[in-house]
This record gives C-alpha cells, sequence and structure tokens, in this order.
C-alpha cells in the first residue's frame, strides 16, 4: 500500500493510494472480504463513508450459518465478548396463540440459536482483526464521488472527507456500500427494485429501566453443561424485574412477531438493555397514521405491542425516535463490470424478514474470496472473469428471495381461514422432516458454502 500527495485544481492537495482491492463500504460484507483477501496476501484499502462504527443499526441478528463462518475466521468470540444475547426461537404470536414457530435449539450446537448483537462489536472486531496486516488501509470519513477509469474499465475511486480528496487506485473496486450503492450508481447498473413485499417497517429501540438489569458479554459464552440452569436463572430473574416493574415486560429468548390487527410488529431483546421493535405497515401507510400526529402514533403502537406499552408511552417522545424503513426487494441487473464488482445488498436487498441480511451479507464475501484471489492471479479482472461469483452465488440469493416471499405470506396473511388453519398446519408440520429442512435452510443459507484457506 502506498500514499501521495498530488496536486489539485487551486492549489488543493489530494492524496493517492495504490492497492489490489478497493472496497467500498465497511459493513459485513466489506469488512469480512477485505480480511480474507489479506489472509490470502492481497492488499485492500477500505473507503468507509461514516466516522467508526458506533451509529445506529437496525439489523442486527445473526443467523447461523453467519455465526459459523465468523466463529471460523476467528472474530465471534471478540464480537460476543463485547455483548450480545441468544434467542432460542421465532414466534408469531396472537394474543396468547402461537401461530408459527421456529425453535433453533433444534439445530446442533454451538449454533442452536439467533444471536442478537450490534453490529458495532462485529465490525470492530473484523476492523481489529484487518488492522494487523501490513497491507491494510482504512479511510474511513470519506465519501466516493466518482470512479477512476482507465482503458475503459474500472481501476479505482475518488473520493472526499474532512482530511480533503483522495484517490485509490486498484486492481479491482468492490462496491459493499448497501441497498442505495454509489457505486453501483457510478457505473450505470439498474438496481431492478421490485415492490414484492409492499409494505415499510417503522423501527424503533426501547430502553429497560436500569432496575431491570443488564446482559454483560458474559451472559452470551456458551456453556452445555450450565444452559439448562441458566435459563432457570434467567426465567426467575425475568419474573422477579416483571414484579418490581408491573407492566413493563422484560426480554425473553424469544425473536417474537405480533399479530395486531393485521399489522406484524417484531420485538426481541437487543444488548445491553434494549428492545428493537419494528411495526410492519402496508406500503405508504405510515404517512396517514402520522398525519394524525404523535400520540395516535403511539397509541396504535401500544395496541399493536402490549407488552410493551408502558415504554413505548414513556420513551417515544418526538417522531426522531421513529425510523421508516422503506422494505423492497432488488436485483442488481448485473453484479460485474471489467474491474467492478457488487456485494452484499449492493447486488442483492432483501426484505428483513428472516433476518437474513447479515448471513448473506458474510457468505457473499466468503463466495466472492477465491473468485477475485484466482481473478488478480491470473491478470484478468475483466466483467466475465468476475462473473463467476453471480454464477455461484445467484441461485441461493434466488432462493432466498422466493423463502422470504413465503414466510411474508405466512406473516401477513388475514382472515379467519388463515387464523385458523396456521396454527394446526404449524403443530403437525414440526413433527415432520420437512420443518427442519426448512429450519436448516433458514438458519444457514447454502451449508456448502465455506471459507477458502487458499
Amino acid at each position: 500500500m502506498s500514499a501521495a500527495p498530488a496536486d489539485r485544481k487551486g492549489g488543493e492537495v489530494a492524496e493517492e493510494f495504490d492497492t489490489d482491492v478497493c472496497v467500498v463500504g465497511g459493513g459485513p460484507a466489506g469488512l469480512v472480504l477485505a480480511l480474507l483477501l489479506l489472509r490470502s496476501g492481497v492488499r485492500v484499502a477500505v473507503v468507509e463513508r461514516a466516522r467508526g462504527h458506533h451509529r445506529e443499526f437496525r439489523g442486527e441478528i445473526l443467523q447461523p450459518g453467519a455465526m459459523a463462518l465468523l466463529d471460523e475466521l476467528g472474530v465471534l468470540t471478540g464480537a460476543r465478548a463485547r455483548g450480545g444475547h441468544e434467542h432460542d426461537r421465532f414466534r408469531l404470536v396472537e394474543g396468547d396463540r402461537v401461530l408459527l414457530e421456529a425453535d433453533y435449539r433444534l439445530l446442533p450446537a454451538p449454533y442452536d440459536h439467533l444471536l442478537s448483537i450490534p453490529q458495532a462489536h462485529v465490525l470492530d472486531e473484523l476492523l481489529d482483526h484487518c488492522a494487523k496486516f501490513d497491507g491494510f488501509q482504512w479511510l474511513d470519513g470519506r465519501r466516493v464521488g466518482g470512479l477512476v477509469r482507465r482503458e475503459g474499465r474500472v481501476a479505482g475511486v475518488t473520493a472526499a472527507g474532512p482530511e480533503g480528496p483522495c484517490t485509490v487506485r486498484a486492481r479491482v473496486v468492490v462496491g459493499a456500500d448497501g441497498r442505495y450503492s454509489r457505486i453501483r450508481r457510478l457505473a450505470g447498473i439498474g438496481a431492478g427494485r421490485t415492490e414484492a413485499f409492499d409494505h415499510d417497517v417503522l423501527w424503533f429501540k426501547l430502553t429497560e429501566h436500569k432496575n431491570t438489569g443488564k446482559n454483560t458479554g458474559k451472559n452470551t459464552e456458551k456453556n452445555t453443561e450450565k444452559k439448562s440452569g441458566r435459563r432457570e436463572a434467567g426465567q426467575e430473574s425475568r419474573r422477579e424485574r416483571a414484579r418490581e416493574r408491573p407492566g413493563v415486560e422484560p426480554p425473553l429468548r424469544d425473536v417474537r412477531v405480533f399479530r395486531a390487527g393485521g399489522s406484524p410488529v417484531l420485538a426481541y431483546a437487543s444488548w445491553p438493555d434494549r428492545i428493537q421493535i419494528g411495526w410492519t405497515l402496508p406500503h405508504q401507510g405510515y404517512r396517514d397514521i402520522a398525519g394524525q400526529g404523535l400520540d395516535h402514533v403511539r397509541e396504535q403502537l401500544c395496541r399493536a405491542v402490549p407488552p410493551y406499552a408502558h415504554l413505548i408511552r414513556e420513551q417515544i417522545r418526538s417522531p426522531r425516535d421513529l425510523s421508516l424503513l422503506d422494505v423492497f426487494s432488488s436485483r442488481a441487473e448485473r453484479w460485474t463490470d471489467d474491474g467492478l464488482v457488487l456485494i452484499g445488498d449492493a447486488a442483492h436487498t432483501h426484505s428483513p424478514i428472516g433476518a437474513q441480511g447479515i448471513n448473506l451479507a458474510v457468505q457473499d464475501a466468503v463466495v466472492l474470496h477465491p473468485v477475485l484471489v484466482g481473478a488478480l492471479a491470473a491478470g484478468d479482472t475483466g466483467a466475465a472473469r468476475l462473473g463467476v461469483f453471480e454464477e455461484r452465488r445467484g441461485p441461493d440469493i434466488a432462493a432466498v428471495m422466493r423463502l422470504q416471499t413465503l414466510q411474508s405470506k405466512a406473516m401477513l396473511s388475514q382472515g379467519p381461514i388463515a387464523t385458523r388453519v396456521r396454527p394446526r398446519l404449524a403443530r403437525v408440520l414440526r413433527h415432520t422432516p420437512l420443518y427442519r429442512k426448512v429450519l436448516h435452510r433458514i438458519a444457514y443459507g447454502n451449508p456448502s458454502i465455506r471459507i477458502s484457506h487458499g
């Protein structure tokens, strides 16, 4: 990695960096890919718009598939030590009835659970591992403004930030900059957006009162012999806290979706002492609700998720406490160009249903890694060579989109017939091989994806 000043118009001096791969976006996909490439002897520069990782993230649930790969990379233990919550089940509930359930305890240990963990914990751990390599350059606080092209191919990026402009020259640029990818737009690649889910999610976090206690990183470490004892103690602790604070429901070891008036609400415990809640609404339907004032929004939320009504009334004080997520699915028209490849949400965007975002991002990086190493070694970073990534990963992404569509229908379908049939069908399926097969697919995606150590 080399850096040197370069003159710009008006006397402004810009830094120039030379590297093998420039990754734009320091999220899970970008940093996992960076670490894999660095371990293979490839020089990597990561350009990230934000300063640090201590901003608000919505998706914080790791599926077993992502946990297994992060563990193999050696970063899961350190990330967990920073703090997180395990969840045993995913449940769709209506009143006192469980309509659907995915019980992760049926999966083989040690990944027999979901892990709610702040993305900052995972990203900080990945960044610490990347920083151990001499060939790594972390360029945060810089917004990409353009693509560098040489002889018709992408050969780097230009960016600007508080420290001034810079140019990063690279043999390959990886767009890992999310669902609204600037790299994708600069490359003239269409997003391929569809409205398959036709709904939005109003997202917010609630903070438990301090007298309810906090989980520390130690609470998340697996210990098979003491697992049942911990659960019993945790249940007793929850009962005690509930008695101390009537009307406030402490976090459970479940990720729950409450069915209320046809608008499901996702709720789960988030480290250290928070509850993440996502209220599903018809696409653009929030406008009408918000138009009736914040008090009306609060009361609608209280009716949708009664266990947290007290905290909602107490803590939702401003529209700024709420974040509206536009839910859509998309698959970019193509994932590669000469010298360029898209990864993660930049290549394909998904609904938050099923908590697949980080899982897919990590698996994307693992699949792309050997493709990039091979292309660099062969001196061929053209679109056709890099396109092997889409050929290998495309069928998995299509399968996830189909599964999410089915999950959406199962959660959102209404009417007396659906309400009566769904729990009965769920109980029958629970005792069939199909149940475990679907659970395994949700948890792992493509189980054949393995880290290449070559």
